[in-house]
Parts: structure tokens; C-alpha cells; sequence
């Protein structure tokens, strides 16, 4: 079905260039567009009569009613106010307008179902290239899949600002699989950058924080040349969107390519990860050290475990951070400015992080 406010901006330009009144209504005769105020939402019996008549076309008290089709079922009736000869041309038109559309708008929904159901998975290998071929979608065409999340905005159709953002590429789909995810299969030129891919993401974020006012994520998978393998990029692109939770928050743009070593951690055991944490911190956690020393540590990561730019940054003594640094020593046998004992503590704090992610999960 065609939505109303597609229907009501048909019509209001339909008055525009005839300067004549239309009203369209269901199949059970309720008014979903109208150019004249208070109708709709009104039933119209004589509007019931008419459908159940076999006239595709009737002239009745001042209007003149018409018939729309889809595959020889009726879907819509049009009508347009006046009795002259010119009415009759008016309606035919206006029928004729709203059947293109209806046509349009299956074929999109076709379309939406092919690709949300290659995403999931739910078709078989040779149904996939049949249906394809029906609705004229090429094969062996570099693709990759965004997965943009998004907070629900009743006033705001989502899904339709993406497809504004690639007005021109007839190549591009968007659906959703839920309210909160919208998923975009972009085509892609076969040796596209990973730069040029963070481009369109960033586009998509940019024109959707403006227009949405929300928090928004965008996550990117991997290029796959196969129609079949469209549905390993979104799975990829909702891997890289739930690690860039746990360990990337203050990102709003994650590609499945750039996950490093969380991807690794997402995927072990969680009483593995137990396991290894009571090891390398003697049955202590994260959460038993104070946001001083954390703070600390986090700091001299950043700064690749330089003790001058680290202490500079923090504005505190160089003798303050090596105190620092030699109280966790002491606590956990690690020394940070020794690397393979700064590894095991960065990757000690990274799977804290995903234990708590997954315990918050499962309340």
C-alpha cells in the first residue's frame, strides 16, 4: 500500500494543475487523502456502492469516481468534483497516476522483502539468484552493508532520509530489520578505498544527527563481490557496531576492519575470560582499583608508554606517575614500562570491559 502522505501530495499537485478537487479513498470507502478540508477519515457509503458495482468509472452527486487497480483487484477509488467532459479526462488521469504508483511501490516492496530476507539468511543459494534476476538485481557486484542504529523518532521517517541521501543510485537499498537498525547495501566501486567508504559513513551520520537530533551509530562491513555474500557484510557490520559498544563508546562510526584485538574478545567464553582475569590480578577486578590509577594507566597507553609526555599531560610530577605505576607493580606483579606486562594489562582491562558488557546484558 501506497502511504497517505504520498497519496495526499499526488493529489495536492493533480489541484494544482487542474484547479479541480480530488478525494481518494480505501476499499472500505474511508477517505485517506483528500484536497478539501474535513474529509478525511470520513466513509463514504456512496463510495461502498461504487466498489461493489461493476462500473470502473461512475458520475454521482457531483463527483465523478474512479476505480484503481492493482492486478485486476481494486485498491483505491479516485474522485475529482465536476460533471463537464473535462472531469472524466481529469480522472482517468489521476487513476492512471496513483496505478503507476501502486506499481512502483510493489516493486520496492518486492525488492525491501528479497533483501531483508538475503540478510537474514532466509533464502536458499538458488533462490536467491532467481529471484534476483526477476527484479533485475545484479550478481557480481562489490557491495558492502552499513548498519546504522538509531533512537525510534515518530516524527521522523529514518529509513526514507537514507534513501534521500542516495536520491540517484537505483543500485543502493535500504530497509530495517527493526525499528532502531537501518541497513543500507551499498554498491561500491571495485577497488574503493576503506577511506572512501568512512566517507559515506560519515555522510550518513552527519545528515542524520542533523535531521534526527539523536545518537547515532554507524557500522560498516566488509566488501563482498556475491549476492550471497551480502549477508556476511551485515553480520560483520552488527559484530563491528556491539565491540565498538564495549570498547570504542566514544566512536560513532565503526568499520569491521578496524575492531583489532576486540573482535578477538568478543568471541571468547565468558568463563574464560573470568578465568584469565583472577589469573593476572590475583582474584581482584577492574573495579577494585581506584579511577586515579586507571586514569593513569589509561593515559600512558595513549601515550605509548612515554613516562615524560604521559606525566606532562596529566600535569603532575614524572617522580608522581613512576609511584604510580610502581603501586600497581605491587598490587598485580605487572610493570607497565616493561611491554609485554603493558600488553597483558591492557588486554586484562578490554576483557573487564566486555565481562561487564555481557553481564549487563543478560539482566
Amino acid at each position: 500500500m501506497i502511504s497517505n502522505q504520498i497519496l495526499q501530495s499526488t493529489i495536492d499537485g493533480l489541484k494544482t494543475i487542474t484547479r479541480r478537487d480530488f478525494f481518494i479513498t480505501d476499499i472500505e470507502a474511508k477517505v485517506v487523502a483528500s484536497t478539501e478540508e474535513n474529509q478525511i477519515g470520513m466513509h463514504m457509503e456512496i463510495v461502498e456502492d461504487f466498489v461493489n458495482s461493476q462500473a470502473e468509472s461512475q458520475l454521482i452527486q457531483g463527483y465523478h469516481y474512479f476505480k484503481v487497480f492493482d492486478e485486476n483487484t481494486a485498491e483505491y477509488v479516485v474522485a475529482v468534483r465536476g460533471e463537464d467532459e473535462e472531469v472524466y479526462r481529469i480522472g482517468k488521469l489521476a487513476a492512471f497516476q496513483i496505478q503507476s504508483l501502486l506499481v512502483a511501490y510493489k516493486e520496492r516492496y518486492d525488492k525491501d522483502n528479497f533483501i531483508k530476507n538475503l540478510l537474514l539468511d532466509n533464502l536458499l543459494l538458488v533462490d536467491i539468484y532467481n529471484r534476483a534476476k526477476k527484479l533485475h538485481i545484479e550478481n557480481n557486484v562489490p557491495r558492502v552493508v552499513y548498519l546504522i542504529e538509531t533512537q525510534p523518532d515518530k516524527d521522523i521517517n529514518i529509513k526514507e532520509v537514507v534513501r534521500s541521501i542516495f536520491p540517484s543510485k537505483s543500485k543502493d537499498f535500504v530497509t530495517a530489520v527493526d525499528e532502531r537498525n537501518i541497513i543500507l547495501v551499498k554498491e561500491v566501486k571495485e577497488k574503493e578505498l576503506m577511506e572512501d567508504k568512512e566517507k559515506v559513513a560519515r555522510m550518513i551520520y552527519d545528515t542524520l544527527s542533523s535531521e534526527a537530533m539523536s545518537t547515532i551509530s554507524v557500522a560498516v562491513g566488509t566488501m563482498v563481490e556475491d549476492l550471497k555474500d551480502v549477508s556476511r557484510s551485515y553480520k560483520e557490520a552488527k559484530m563491528a557496531l556491539e565491540v565498538g559498544k564495549i570498547f570504542y563508546s566514544e566512536k560513532h562510526i565503526i568499520s569491521y576492519n578496524q575492531l583489532g584485538i576486540g573482535r578477538l574478545i568478543y568471541q571468547l567464553p565468558v568463563p574464560l575470560c573470568h578465568m584469565f582475569v583472577k589469573e593476572v590480578l590475583h582474584g581482584r577486578t577492574i573495579e577494585e582499583f581506584d579511577e586515579e590509577i586507571l586514569t593513569t594507566v589509561q593515559k600512558f597507553f595513549e601515550n605509548n608508554l612515554n613516562v615524560s609526555e604521559t606525566s606532562r599531560q596529566l600535569y603532575i610530577h614524572r617522580n608522581t606517575l613512576v609511584y604510580r605505576l610502581d603501586k600497581l607493580q605491587k598490587m598485580t606483579g605487572l610493570d607497565l614500562r616493561n611491554f609485554e606486562d603493558a600488553i597483558t594489562f591492557k588486554i586484562t582491562m578490554m576483557v573487564s570491559k566486555y565481562m561487564n558488557y555481557m553481564e549487563k546484558m543478560s539482566y
